[in-house]
């Protein structure tokens, strides 16, 4: 990881803790091309009743149309789940950074097999936050992620 990396993996933070102090699951996203962000967003499944709206998807409808994502990096609060990880592959999104695997192991191997880099910050405040999450809302935690 470079400084880059650690400046927008934070801003995928920022929107974590504002889902998370709005009631909703604490998980952010970025998408970037090279420096810039191209958009953010954050889980909103709680607060939009909206059950695919996952912060990789809420960055990704916020960015809108793109001719290719070829040259961006997406920077994800928590590991992506199945739904988040065909959407990288599907859109050829060639570069992912997790903040944090150690709540819930996404799909990471799954990412690298279609040739994606994939990135683990184990960044302490996205390990928190889920964790803090997980453990006051553990009903909420078992609908975001189907069980």
């Amino acid at each position: 990881m470079n400084a880059d990396d650690t400046r927008l993996l934070r801003i995928a933070y920022d929107e974590a803790r504002a889902g998370f102090d709005e009631g909703g699951c604490p998980i952010g996203s970025v998408l970037a091309r090279g420096r810039e962000v191209v958009a953010q967003g954050r889980n909103q499944r709680v607060q939009k009743g909206d059950p695919i709206a996952h912060g990789e998807m809420d960055a990704l409808r916020k960015a809108g149309r793109q001719k290719s994502y070829r040259d961006t990096t997406l920077y994800t609060s928590l590991s992506p789940c199945m739904m988040c990880t065909g959407t990288i592959i599907q859109f050829g999104i060639p570069r992912v950074v997790v903040g944090e695997n150690k709540n819930f192991g996404g799909n990471e191997d799954f990412l690298r097999s279609k040739g994606v880099e994939v990135i683990i910050a184990d960044d302490p405040d996205c390990i928190a936050l889920m964790q803090r999450f997980i453990d006051e809302k553990p009903e909420l935690w078992a609908e975001d992620i189907a069980e």
